[in-house]
């Protein structure tokens, strides 16, 4: 793969994975449109630009992370305990839903779920319920879910928080500290999986991987940030529109290409 495009992908990555539209829907679409060889490693590609928005959460809400460390023991087994169900169905179904959804064929349809998911966010009466143990496992449910391309984690995972009473400033600030070790996991174990058989990722350079995380860390602390002002703003509604476009371009694509 040529470093560019591994900036582009970065880039793409970057911007996509804050706000609810899904960035490994995204990065399959790109990787389509720009021909991008990955050699079969999507999933591996896709988790280390993962990494790039990785340590732009770090980079934001590192303080907030040694604060319930330090002072809010309750609020981070709430964390803990809600990444489980998202990390068992990464590993146990992982690399099953990567060859499903290789070359985005079912995109059209997980791109249309989340239009749907974010209008029901949009619509539920706004409440201000604490996080609680059967509310972070709801959200952490939700987290799971959204290892489908095409079905937005920060999307799926605020539109749970919203139903299930979270105000949505509360709902995204969870959001995001819940894919904190999510990511990390998954980080992890995609590199274990490259050390142990590298002719998988060979398809993918270093320079290019190296570049690739770079875009997606610069791209994703400005997204982030977009995010979290979207959010107090409502304005969310505009996305479920340019889903459901984009789902309707892809079923006619795959219905007539």
């Amino acid at each position: 793969m040529e470093v560019w495009k591994a900036a582009v992908l970065g880039l793409v990555q970057g911007l996509t994975e804050f706000l609810p539209v899904s960035s490994s829907g995204h990065l399959l679409l790109f990787e389509r449109i720009l021909g991008a060889d990955t050699g079969g490693a999507d999933l591996f590609l896709g988790v280390m630009l993962h990494a790039g928005t990785l340590a732009a959460l770090l980079l934001l809400y590192a303080p907030r992370l040694w604060k319930m460390v330090r002072e809010d023991k309750k609020n981070l087994l709430f964390l803990v305990i809600g990444t489980f169900p998202a990390a068992l169905v990464g590993v146990l179904a992982g690399d099953t839903i990567d060859k499903l959804f290789f070359g985005g064929k079912w995109l059209w349809l997980t791109f249309a779920a989340t239009g749907v998911l974010l209008l029901l966010c949009g619509g539920k009466k706004q409440t201000s319920l604490p996080l609680t143990l059967r509310r972070s496992l709801f959200v952490g449910g939700a987290q799971a879910l959204a290892i489908l391309p095409g079905l937005s984690r920060s999307g799926t995972t605020l539109t749970a928080g919203v139903l299930c009473g979270m105000d949505r400033e509360k709902a995204a600030d969870f959001s995001f500290l819940l894919a904190i070790p999510v990511v990390a996991g998954a980080v992890c174990l995609e590199l274990f999986k490259a050390v142990r058989d590298p002719l998988s990722v060979s398809a993918i350079p270093l320079p290019s991987l190296a570049v690739g995380t770079l875009c997606a860390a610069l791209a994703g602390l400005f997204s982030v940030k977009w995010m979290l002002r979207l959010v107090k703003k409502r304005a969310l509604w505009g996305f479920s529109v340019y889903l459901f476009l984009l789902s309707a371009c892809l079923l006619t694509y795959e219905i007539f290409c």
